[in-house]
């Protein structure tokens, strides 16, 4: 898939996830680590707006490299309050575990997902994108 398709989805994926903050904060709040100051729906709202930021920059020829770092950055950032979902769900029912454990390992491909995005398409001489 070519960077510039792969940008696409990426930003899509961003936008939803950044919508979803606004729409049903209460999933969100209870996930963020009661370590860090400020409320949690403060950090849920935080992350909608960086998700929405990140997702037009993805989606603009112009930002995408350095927006492509930022969201692999962000989804670095993220983890800890996967962590924490794993660990607060882990008396929950066997699917609900299944859910927040399989969060945690998809950090790696989501973090390579965005740097492909940021990469520059190649055109071969006959024209297509590799």
């Amino acid at each position: 898939m070519s960077p510039a398709r792969s940008a696409f989805l990426l930003a899509g994926l961003m936008a939803s996830a950044g919508v979803a903050h606004f729409v049903a904060p209460r999933q969100f709040d209870s996930i963020v680590p009661r370590s860090l100051p400020g409320s949690p729906r403060a950090w849920t709202k935080a992350s909608g707006v960086a998700e929405l930021v990140l997702a037009a920059g993805l989606a603009l020829p112009a930002t995408r490299r350095a927006s492509a770092r930022a969201t692999a950055l962000f989804f670095a950032g993220v983890f800890p309050a996967n962590v924490k979902m794993a660990y607060d769900w882990r008396h929950r029912s066997t699917s609900a575990r299944a859910v927040a454990y399989a969060r945690l390992p998809l950090q790696v491909p989501l973090i390579l997902w965005a740097r492909h995005a940021g990469t520059q398409d190649v055109r071969r001489a006959d024209g297509a994108d590799r």
